[in-house]
């Protein structure tokens, strides 16, 4: 054993081991307790940053904390390789999207093994091996057969210089992000899958996740669904058979209806637009506008008009760009009086505003000044003036149903899912349009249909790739060119990783004994898209009998961010921590630990390039005082009988820390906590040392706990000084230590002694002492009686094992 820490070598001995012994290869063992641990997997785009490091060090540190505890543990690493940036890349360096990729991938890997994480390397995978994606295609094609993919028309961002589709986060100031011009709405056929039709499931599922979940994500969760009770109400449109559809929350303010809003994206406004340059120019102007304050005033009259269910007044109907189409059927009854943005757009355009509701209260609505929203008492409402605003909203429900105008219904802010990308840097839809069959799935034996990747990007399809032979009828056909969007690939690779080299199956059986994940690591960012649609595909699954139960994930851990400055760290703030150069001059064991040591794992954690000196400095001296004390190896199990005093405190602090870093660590994962403790322990265990009371049981029993508590944090220091030590097997196999309950009773304690309620005296008394010898000493203590003498004692307060107030007045 070197006196010196040389981290490099340590770690070279520590992974060496671990992977000619391969242990972290993970089996399925029924009857044995199993725990799936799974960070969110990375996009590869070619450099780890902290982000990555904390994510992938808290989900290290929990699955080597579980493999302590007894857990059968499975810890998969994979590639969220697809997607916008690698095509974006590859425009930029004039390389192909999959050599960039998969470069980027290996440079990767040899970080994160540097950094000594437990993965099971065999389950690897990447979204852009056709041998991942082939599966994805398959269960596409049953969706499909099931009703549950379907194809309509939806609007996009349309580039006419580059000829392409363009998604939202490339269309900057309402132009494109690489040709700088002006981008159109053009609506194109696009894929969806039916998530309207879990929608109930997905909303009620999430109180099973109480207490598993955070409560924000769950929140989130909830918002996004949007469930909400309301009305849906036909109003007729002069010249026109099809009415106009609206659902509102607050059908008692619908006699304040003046006008109709319209998204931009609605039917309605599509086909007016065909027609209408002025529209046309509208629509194309509105895509441009980024401030939100003008985007709620935009608006152009249709030169239409709906007819009041109730009263036949005409309204008239205005495309506004508030208007989402995303909510409801992206058509809205605007009632001024009462709603803050139809307020907004009524007095920016000369709209009537008419009042029917009256605060409850009597007092009057200043609606010069904005829009009344509370509910309160019909006015200006006809018949139904006088009553109540929940009474309206009930009679005027039933007066739309009684005459075939509405009726009551639930409906959700979540819209299916479109799923299409005009990208070539995807996963291929299976699917082949004929002109005389129709659209088609392609044949399973044809599958995977597989992603050119010798093409760049900006290179057209090959004819060869595009016409097929269609399956039906044998005639020439068209693959579809679009391709997935990457949150269906992210959305079941937790699944893949029980069955990852499964020939014949999407899963097998395998992923009935993994599944669900025990323990998910990942930033708050996901909390809506992809932790929904994992959710969502997990069902499709199970109700396809590829998965059991009915949630993907058990519990769910958000990392906070990692700050620098004050600031995220990013480049444009030039404050990103290369980990790199940290793992050169430390080691991945300092880099870990400060991780784990500067923040409880959900809150955000601000670098400190002190804090990592503080840790290497930590690391150092555990190593110095191990290899000053190694001869204690070999020593007899410590004679608690024996020990003195101070010993004696020692080993309770020992085995108090052991029952305190196991209790931090399992209920809420603070391993800062734990470390702490253990920091604490060493600087008490080298003064005892430096008293020349380091009684060599002593320290071995120390040293033992301290390697096994601190292996999950710094697993290569801890691996090799337990083999110097001769301790049996391998720490990484290790239980996770025990307290010694007869170590931590006390025969003495401290008491905190009060004069009405002031601190005067400390005492040290025997933990089983009596009441009246209790009193009597706390009486007779020369600092208590300079404040009691003269006095009478009038109570005396006492909670056992910490305190005593002695209450006293004047004689």
């Amino acid at each position: 054993m070197q006196e010196r820490y040389d981290p490099e070598a340590v770690e070279q001995e520590a992974q060496k081991y671990w992977r000619e012994n391969e242990c972290f290869s993970a089996k399925e063992k029924p009857g044995e307790r199993k725990f799936y641990c799974l960070s969110m997997f990375p996009y590869p785009s070619g450099r780890l940053h902290m982000g990555h490091v904390r994510n992938y060090t808290i989900g290290d540190a929990i699955a080597r904390f579980r493999r302590m505890r007894g857990d059968n543990v499975m810890q998969p690493m994979g590639w969220d390789a697809f997607g916008l940036p690698a095509e974006n890349a590859a425009l930029e360096r004039k390389v192909l999207p999959g050599a960039w990729t998969r470069g980027n991938i290996q440079a990767m890997r040899e970080q994160l093994q540097r950094l000594g994480f437990g993965y099971d390397w065999e389950r690897e995978l990447a979204t852009c091996d056709p041998e991942y994606y082939r599966w994805e295609q398959w269960f596409f094609i049953r969706l499909f057969q099931k009703g549950l993919a379907y194809r309509k028309k939806a609007l996009v961002n349309w580039d006419p210089v580059d000829q392409t589709v363009l998604a939202n986060e490339q269309v900057i100031e309402g132009r494109g992000w690489r040709s700088g011009a002006v981008v159109e709405q053009r609506e194109v056929e696009q894929w969806f899958l039916r998530i309207t039709d879990y929608a109930e499931e997905l909303l009620n599922a999430l109180d099973q996740l109480e207490g598993r979940w955070p409560p924000q994500v769950l929140q989130m969760q909830r918002n996004w669904i949007g469930r909400s009770e309301g009305v849906e109400i036909r109003f007729d449109l002069e010249g026109r058979e099809e009415p106009l559809t609206v659902f509102t929350t607050r059908p008692d303010t619908l006699m304040g209806t003046t006008y109709m809003a319209l998204a931009p994206e609605h039917p309605i406004v599509q086909e007016i637009s065909r027609s209408n340059k002025e529209l046309k120019d509208f629509l194309n102007q509105s895509v441009q506008t980024s401030e939100e304050s003008l985007r709620d005033r935009e608006g152009y009259p249709l030169g239409l008009n709906a007819l009041h269910p109730l009263t036949g007044e005409t309204l008239p109907v205005w495309v506004a760009s508030f208007v989402l189409m995303e909510y409801g059927s992206g058509a809205v009854m605007s009632v001024p009086a009462h709603d803050q943005r139809d307020w907004e757009f009524a007095r920016h355009h000369g709209l009537p505003i008419r009042q029917v509701i009256a605060p409850s209260d009597g007092s009057e609505a200043d609606l010069d000044a904005e829009a009344y929203l509370d509910w309160g008492v019909l006015v200006n409402s006809g018949e139904f003036d006088g009553l109540s605003s929940e009474e309206g909203y009930a009679a005027i429900a039933q007066r739309l149903s009684g005459q075939g105008y509405g009726e009551s219904v639930v409906r959700y802010r979540l819209h299916d899912w479109g799923v299409s990308r005009q990208r070539r840097w995807g996963c291929p839809i299976p699917m082949i349009h004929c002109e005389e069959c129709g659209v088609l799935p392609v044949p399973e034996e044809d599958l995977p249909v597989v992603l050119d990747e010798t093409l760049p990007p900006e290179a057209e399809l090959p004819e060869s790739w595009r016409v097929v032979e269609c399956p039906e009828c044998g005639r020439p056909a068209q693959r579809d060119t679009d391709t997935f969007d990457t949150f269906v690939e992210s959305s079941w690779y937790q699944a893949r990783f029980c069955s990852p080299d499964s020939d014949d199956a999407m899963l097998d059986d395998r992923a009935r004994y993994w599944l669900p994940v025990d323990q998910y690591i990942g930033g708050i960012e996901h909390a809506i898209l992809h932790l929904l649609y994992a959710r969502f595909f997990h069902k499709l699954m199970r109700d396809e009998g590829l998965v059991d139960g009915d949630e993907p994930f058990a519990h769910l851990l958000t990392q906070g961010m990692v700050l620098k400055d004050g600031h995220k760290m990013s480049k444009s703030w030039g404050n990103v921590v290369d980990p790199e150069p940290l793992i050169e001059r430390y080691g991945a064991d300092t880099v870990r630990l400060f991780v784990l040591f500067a923040s409880p794992p959900e809150h955000t954690l601000e670098w400190s390039d002190s804090g990592v000196e503080g840790c290497s400095r930590f690391l150092k001296r555990f190593w110095r005082f191990a290899y000053q004390h190694r001869d204690c190896a070999s020593a007899e199990d410590v004679d608690a009988g024996g020990l003195d005093s101070q010993q004696e405190e020692l080993r309770r602090k020992l085995h108090e820390t052991i029952q305190k870093a196991g209790r931090v660590v399992e209920q809420r994962h603070t391993f800062n906590t734990a470390i702490a403790a253990n920091m604490e322990l060493l600087n008490d265990l080298m003064r005892l040392s430096e008293d020349g009371k380091a009684e060599p049981g002593l320290v071995r029993e120390c040293l033992e706990a301290m390697l096994r508590m601190l292996a999950p944090a710094v697993p290569h220091l801890t691996h090799v000084l337990w083999h110097e030590f001769g301790f049996a097997g391998v720490v990484l196999d290790q239980p996770w230590p025990e307290a010694d309950e007869s170590a931590l009773q006390r025969s003495v304690e401290q008491i905190v002694v009060q004069v009405n309620g002031k601190v005067r005296a400390q005492l040290e008394l025997a933990v089983d002492i009596g009441e009246d010898e209790l009193r009597q000493k706390v009486l007779d203590n020369a600092k208590v009686q300079r404040f009691i003498e003269g006095k009478t004692v009038v109570r005396f307060i006492q909670v056992p094992h910490k305190l005593v107030n002695v209450v006293v007045r004047d004689a």
